[in-house]
């Protein structure tokens, strides 16, 4: 049986989120698309941008708005090196598109 992942998300000078058993977690990359991870996703490194962190929990589902980054995947869950979070109003919601709408913007018709 796959476990929940463990979701940290770290600065250098504290912890800003740590979530045991986050069902999962989505991210926007510095290469225009987005990641949804699940357990048992493969390990990576990739360089996020400033954007809404989305995850679920057993509590329901969150978002975060982080700096731009490093999301390392490995075995024992996500975990995300920041330098802080960002002010709301930094953010908007069209910074994050779904990972299934990213490729749109490449299909002609």
């Amino acid at each position: 049986m796959i476990k929940p992942l463990r979701l940290m998300v770290l600065t250098p000078a504290k912890t800003l989120l740590e979530v045991e058993e986050a069902t999962w977690v989505q991210a926007r990359l510095a290469d225009g698309g987005g990641i949804s991870v699940y357990p048992g996703h493969a390990p990576l490194l990739a360089e996020t941008v400033t954007a809404p962190l989305r995850y679920a929990d057993g509590s329901g589902e969150h978002a975060l708005d982080l700096e731009a980054g490093i999301l390392q995947v490995d075995r024992d869950g996500v975990t995300i090196f920041t330098s802080e979070p960002v002010q709301t109003s930094e953010v908007s919601e069209t910074s994050f598109e779904s990972p299934r709408n990213v490729g749109e913007k490449y299909v002609t018709k």
